[in-house]
């Protein structure tokens, strides 16, 4: 189905949907640092805390919301498999070429080497780059954004697990939780993944802000305006250039190009973040800390989180041009001097603190 009728499709959302996209993802994870061994989340709980994020990712990269919550119920047993416990990986993924923190589990074979990571909220991202950066998963970019069947027998297909059955367990968790609605709610832009929470359908068709966020609007165009760090930005369509987004949303010659960091022959890809205005001088709250990966650029790390990269060096103590190494922790919202001297003996400095809280919190 085109993606232009996908947007005009009529979503009819029960109050119980309604709940499960404003319940805040804390509330259960929370509750997992006390008693982990005698509280086990339900696949509803899992779904719960991960819809949003999943949402986020989908805009982001462009595998469908669903496929991913699927993804997650099924590897990582709905967040209770020792791997999601105790390394944060919600998605089985090995260690292939990782250079981060490990793990351990029996897999295929005895003591296989899983990537670990400081929370799941990374697990998600790391997912979402794992599929879009090896040439065997092209082929699954160019489905539809709905096609959740062709994304479950395209991954089985790949190689992502060996199990003869995968792609009718992801269609079956899929289809008996109603995954596909979270697909339908980003294609048609009725999902603002900023700080505030997610924008929903009222009956009359209109745009309801979950809690009291402000609709983006002000531009000449149809597709979706969202919002990360409090900054506007859209996502980059096949065929989109730099100048035909600056006729489009009637912006001034360099915005763009200025806004995202690129250099002036830059080729869009399709799924990429473009922002509208100025990035921030730090990540909204709740982000302050992201380890970088193999790779990785502080101007990748810039258009994650909506932060200007000077921004970055200052935090960081880094020098004009200079890259982060992988492993390396970045700091988003705090100078690492000022980290240090928050630090007095026999306490647990307050950055630490709000890392503890952003890891069991998943964001």
């Amino acid at each position: 189905m085109a993606f232009n009728s996908l947007i005009l499709r009529k979503i009819s959302l029960n109050r119980e949907m309604r709940r499960w996209i404003l319940i805040q993802a804390g509330i259960i994870l929370s509750c997992m640092v006390f008693g982990q061994a005698d509280m086990k989340l339900t696949r509803d709980d899992y779904i719960v805390t991960f819809a949003n994020l999943a949402m986020r990712e989908m805009v982001r990269v462009g595998i469908p919301a669903s496929i991913t919550l699927a993804q997650g119920c099924l590897e990582s047993d709905n967040g209770n498999s020792r791997l999601a416990v105790k390394g944060n990986n919600h998605f089985g993924i090995k260690c292939h070429d990782w250079k981060g923190r490990t793990i351990h589990e029996d897999d295929d074979a005895w003591r296989e080497c899983f990537r670990s990571y400081p929370s799941a909220y990374e697990s998600y991202m790391d997912h979402s780059e794992f599929l879009a950066g090896r040439s065997r998963y092209a082929d699954l970019f160019q489905l539809e954004p709905d096609d959740y069947r062709g994304w479950a027998h395209g991954l089985k297909k790949a190689g992502y697990a060996t199990s003869p059955q995968y792609a009718k367990e992801l269609i079956r968790i899929i289809e008996e939780n109603d995954l596909h609605r979270y697909d339908e709610l980003v294609i048609a832009g009725l999902f603002e993944p900023g700080e505030e929470g997610p924008l929903l359908a009222r009956e009359d068709g209109q745009k309801e802000a979950a809690t009291a966020s402000v609709v983006p609007g002000g531009y000449a165009t149809s597709r979706p305006i969202l919002v990360n760090n409090r900054i506007e930005y859209i996502v980059v369509r096949p065929g989109d250039t730099p100048e035909s987004l600056r006729d489009e949303l009637d912006l001034y010659k360099n915005e763009i190009f200025k806004y995202n960091n690129l250099p002036p022959d830059a080729e869009l890809e399709p799924g990429q973040i473009i922002y509208l205005q100025p990035k921030r001088r730090r990540a909204q709250r709740g982000h302050d800390i992201h380890v970088v990966r193999e790779g990785e650029t502080l101007e990748e790390i810039s258009q994650i989180y909506g932060v200007k990269v000077k921004h970055l060096c200052r935090m960081n103590l880094l020098a004009e041009g200079a890259q982060p190494v992988a492993g390396e922790e970045l700091y988003l919202r705090k100078k690492k001097e000022e980290i240090i001297q928050d630090k007095l003996p026999g306490e647990t400095p307050r950055e630490e603190q709000a890392e503890m809280r952003f890891r069991f919190e998943g964001f």
